[in-house]
C-alpha cells in the first residue's frame, strides 16, 4: 500500500475553530458536519489530518490549543494566503466586523462574497465556502473566523490585535 502524504486543508481550520467555539459542550462528527454544512466524510478526513498534524490530541476530541494558536499566528497567512479582491456585496470579515471593528476604524472593508451580505467591500474568499451559511447560526465561530481573516489579510496592527484576541479566546479560554 502506498503511503499518502497528509496535507492540511482550509476546512480543517474551520472545523478546529468550531470545536473551540463549542467550548466544553460535547460534539460528534455528525453535528459538526451539519452545523458547518460540510459532509460527514470530509469532517472525518479533516479530524484525521488535524490529529496527524498534532492539532488534535490522540483521542481526536480535544484541540491542542497551543499548537493551533502557533499555527494561526505564524502559519495561516502563508499556508492559506488571501489577497483582497474586487468590491462586492457580502458578509463583513477581518477588521470590518466584531470584535476588531470596535478598535479599528477604517473606510476600507473586507467581506466574504454573499448575495445576502449587508456591506460592500473588498472580496476575501473564506477558508471554506459554507462558512457564510454556518456563521449565521454561530456568532462565536464567526468572530474566530473574522480574527483569522485579519491575520490572513490585515496590516501589522490588525494582525497583532487579532493574535492577541485569538490567544485570549483559544489559549486562555475566555
Amino acid at each position: 500500500m502506498k503511503a499518502q502524504q497528509q496535507i492540511m486543508s482550509p476546512q480543517d481550520i474551520v472545523i478546529l475553530l468550531k470545536i473551540i467555539a463549542l467550548g466544553k459542550n460535547p460534539w460528534f462528527q455528525s453535528t459538526l458536519a451539519e452545523s458547518l454544512h460540510i459532509s460527514q466524510s470530509e469532517v472525518s478526513k479533516s479530524l484525521m489530518r488535524s490529529k496527524y498534524a498534532g492539532l488534535l490530541d490522540v483521542s481526536g476530541k480535544k484541540v491542542s490549543k497551543l499548537a493551533l494558536m502557533e499555527f494561526l499566528q505564524y502559519g495561516i497567512r502563508h499556508v492559506f494566503p488571501q489577497q483582497p479582491g474586487a468590491l462586492v456585496r457580502g458578509v463583513p470579515t477581518a477588521h470590518s466586523t466584531t470584535p476588531l471593528n470596535a478598535v479599528i476604524q477604517s473606510e476600507e472593508h473586507y467581506v466574504w462574497p454573499s448575495g445576502t451580505g449587508t456591506l460592500r467591500g473588498q472580496r476575501i474568499l473564506p477558508l471554506y465556502p459554507s462558512v457564510v451559511v454556518a456563521i449565521k447560526e454561530d456568532a462565536a465561530l464567526y468572530e474566530l473566523l473574522a480574527l483569522v481573516d485579519a491575520i490572513r489579510v490585515g496590516r501589522a496592527r490588525e494582525k497583532v490585535l487579532a493574535v492577541q484576541e485569538l490567544k485570549r479566546r483559544i489559549v486562555d479560554g475566555e
